[in-house]
């Protein structure tokens, strides 16, 4: 063994072991980003004026973020104690896992699902337990309620489901919280929620009231725009929001995030108007990709998933090379976002040789 290869410290085998987060990979100025989910507009004129304003960067910002909190208290009606905010969802996702789980503790979520939810559940010291989702790529509520158990902690459910696009409706998700115990924390992720044109979706802050143990997660990264600025909100009960504060980092949230927050609450009709040009996108994009032959969900967020499994390598590599930069996930599928009116063009000229070169009997293909 060189000297390199010694360990220096002694670490926990578990996060040694632990593949670090794989960011969506870049895309040249030739090619198109669709991996990583994001906005294809710019951020409209007042938020960036907004954000410039902030020029104190001497200055630490407000710890609580409690001008946005107070804004978003009025936006759900609910208290400002029952908003907290945090360097975007996931974020919010690790204080509270950390708040309610540690070593010998489960954590339960669908799979295919985010694929942060491992590794932070990893961190916490405690063990995932995956339900794997339907046959539809849909969460199993039954399922996931079967597998409760006296060492479960915390239950994720993600809704619209990344990467498959898929929704929780509102009956389902009220039979599942009908039978969950009423001191186990859920987790309801509502990261693209914004985008969920389907009416019978389940819509969390509207159920806050009926369920104190039911924390809902929402973020300003997808719809609003502000990736890079990394801003997300946790709803829910204080006793249970007070706890993931205290495992949070202090200070990480800074004052241009947050001012971007606000502006972007403000201009929140021209924001949603574009959603619904993504949104509409998004439906024109998957019913050609459906008539094409492809075998894919419905989707609800701002991405497709094709269910490509084994032959994901080779599909993903063929749209790279047509310039369109996507998501796969090895031997299960891939996940492209819509992005610009282009790209959208470009995937449709090309999908339809893709899905005729699969197997005959492919999961991705219609039958028939």
């Amino acid at each position: 063994m060189s000297l390199s290869d010694r360990p220096s410290v002694r670490l926990r085998p578990e996060i040694i072991a632990l593949p670090a987060y794989k960011q969506g990979k870049p895309a040249d100025a030739s090619a198109y980003k669709l991996s990583s989910n994001e906005n294809p507009f710019d951020p409209l004129p007042g938020v960036i004026a907004a954000v410039t304003a902030e020029t104190a960067y001497n200055r630490y910002p407000d710890a609580s973020a409690l001008v946005l909190r107070e804004h978003l208290a009025a936006k759900y009606s609910i208290g400002v104690d029952q908003v907290h905010i945090g360097s975007g969802s996931v974020a919010l996702l690790a204080q509270l896992i950390l708040a309610a789980a540690g070593a010998g503790d489960e954590v339960l979520y669908s799979w295919r699902s985010f694929e942060a939810y491992p590794s932070l559940v990893t961190v916490a010291g405690a063990l995932s337990v995956r339900v794997p989702n339907r046959t539809d790529h849909a969460h199993d509520l039954p399922e996931m309620a079967a597998a409760i158990s006296e060492n479960t902690r915390v239950v994720i459910v993600c809704s619209p489901n990344n990467p498959t696009g898929t929704i929780v409706t509102k009956d389902e998700f009220e039979a599942f919280m009908a039978v969950v115990p009423t001191d186990l924390l859920v987790i309801l992720d509502e990261a693209y929620i914004e985008f969920v044109t389907q009416a019978d979706a389940v819509s969390g802050p509207l159920l806050l009231a009926r369920y104190p143990n039911l924390v809902v997660l929402r973020t300003f990264s997808k719809a609003y725009g502000l990736a890079g600025l990394r801003v997300g909100y946790a709803l829910g009960p204080v006793n249970v929001l007070n706890a993931a504060r205290s495992t949070a980092i202090p200070l990480s949230v800074t004052a241009q995030g947050a001012a971007a927050a606000i502006a972007s609450l403000n201009a929140e009709k021209e924001l949603l108007d574009r959603v619904r040009v993504i949104a509409a996108r998004r439906d024109t994009t998957w019913r050609a990709l459906i008539d094409q032959g492809w075998n894919i969900p419905a989707p609800q967020g701002n991405f497709l998933w094709l269910p490509t499994g084994d032959e994901t390598t080779s599909v993903a590599e063929a749209l790279s090379a047509a310039g369109l930069v996507v998501r796969p996930f090895a031997h299960e599928g891939i996940r492209i976002s819509i992005g610009e009116e282009q790209a959208v063009a470009t995937l449709l000229l090309i999908s339809a040789d893709l899905v005729d070169a699969l197997p005959a009997d492919h999961p991705a293909r219609k039958i028939g």
